[in-house]
């Protein structure tokens, strides 16, 4: 069985699809870890785990003809924001990873999500790079399934 193909994944939430993602960062968490010295014992320090902590998830794609991702920001900010009496509505976002057919291997839920960052193309008429646009988004953790 040949590995999954790491170029090909689709960020949705609560149902609706934002877009299909050239690149994601952010998948990770990490534990903060106390050490607390016990007197007389010089050996060694007791580490004792802490807070976890989840970096905000960061996914770029190519210019697409979609307004989702711009509907689910615009709840999260100015009028969406005020209409809302001022509070964000987290949501469950999913990353998921699909092979080569499109079927999904791997997928990543994530909890009390909502934008908190866009990034447009820079544009300029004698670039030839790709447009590319940046979401950043966070959120309070995560669980992973295949």
């Amino acid at each position: 069985m040949d590995p999954p193909f790491a170029g090909k994944f689709v960020f949705s939430v609560e149902g609706l699809t934002i877009g299909a993602f050239t690149e994601v960062s952010g998948l990770s968490v990490s534990i903060d870890v106390e050490e607390l010295a016990e007197g007389g014992q010089n050996q060694y320090t007791h580490k004792l785990p802490g807070r976890m902590k989840w970096p905000n998830l960061v996914l770029k794609r190519g210019i697409t003809e979609t307004d989702n991702l711009f509907q689910w920001f615009a709840t999260s900010s100015g009028d969406g924001f005020a209409g809302a009496g001022n509070k964000i509505e987290r949501r469950t976002g999913r990353v998921e990873l699909r092979d080569a057919a499109g079927r999904t291997v791997r997928k990543w839920e994530f909890t009390g999500a909502y934008p908190v960052k866009w990034s447009g193309p820079k544009l300029a008429a004698s670039a030839r790079d790709l447009a590319v646009e940046e979401l950043e988004v966070c959120h309070s953790g995560f669980t992973t399934s295949g």
